[in-house]
């Protein structure tokens, strides 16, 4: 048994919903105070259910709509899952191509990230620009020495939710046993987006290739906040770790190149 005052907003409610559903309320009522019992919340939580609202303890929090339905005619949109909140975009092998469609080495998925078998795939590849995710073709050697990549568009806000709780769920999965790589933009913006979404590696084209092609266009000025962050991990780094010749080429030269012009089989570097 609890009691709670009446001036309460949420007492008030509850009283002017019993009288309006003749819940008898004399045995409850105590002075300035409303005592409630079992017998009392199951009076209500019946008449509840019979006008088709959810029971008491019904939570719609986090459910999406059609499971809040499931309890009755209440839907709460402020705390239910969003329709995109697990949905990520996957690219695949092709399974088989229908009559209709044009051969395709691969096919493009809007699924449920909770559906995937994550034992399934040797590492996680983490797309950040969509035009090149489409054009991936996932040949031997375009994304590094993998040989059952999960690919997975990260880009923009319809797909970020879905994908952090995936690559969350990959990390929880293999730790460190499996790569998880980051397919972006060379510039001082991609690496810190890599570092921040807790991938392992950055996959790249080779330091020779990039020492050739990288440029000051690549690296605009307005990046360089990101630089601070990027020096400092730099200095945590060992003497000896690949990724220091890599951002020599962004904080000492100013250079970078989009993901978009990276050509050639890439390279897997560590970014820690």
């Amino acid at each position: 048994m609890v009691e709670r005052k009446r001036t309460l907003k949420a007492i008030v409610a509850i009283e002017a919903f019993c009288d309006a559903q003749d819940i008898r309320l004399d045995d409850y009522r105590r002075g300035d105070t409303l005592r409630f019992d079992r017998r009392l919340l199951e009076a209500i939580d019946t008449t509840l259910q019979e006008l088709g609202h959810r029971p008491i303890d019904a939570t719609t929090r986090g459910r999406s709509t059609r499971e809040q339905a499931a309890h009755g005619f209440d839907e709460d949109k402020a705390n239910r899952a969003t329709p995109r909140q697990a949905r990520v975009l996957v690219s695949a092998p092709a399974s088989a191509t229908p009559a209709w469609l044009a051969t395709t080495p691969r096919e493009i998925r809007d699924l449920d990230w909770r559906d995937l078998s994550l034992a399934a795939f040797d590492a996680l590849v983490q797309v950040e620009n969509l035009d090149s995710f489409y054009e991936l073709d996932g040949a031997q050697g375009e994304l590094g020495e993998v040989v059952a990549p999960l690919v997975v568009y990260r880009g923009d806000t319809l797909y970020r939710q879905g994908f952090d709780a995936l690559a969350a769920a990959w990390g929880e999965c293999f730790h460190d046993q499996r790569p998880h790589l980051y397919l972006g933009d060379f510039d001082a913006a991609g690496i810190a987006i890599a570092l921040a979404s807790g991938a392992s590696h950055l996959l790249l084209p080779s330091l020779a290739t990039l020492n050739h092609k990288a440029s000051g266009l690549h690296q605009p000025a307005e990046q360089m906040p990101h630089q601070v962050a990027l020096r400092r991990h730099r200095e945590r780094l060992a003497a000896a770790h690949p990724l220091r010749d890599y951002l020599a080429l962004i904080l000492d030269q100013q250079r970078g190149l989009r993901q978009q012009w990276f050509a050639g089989p890439l390279e897997a570097v560590a970014l820690r």
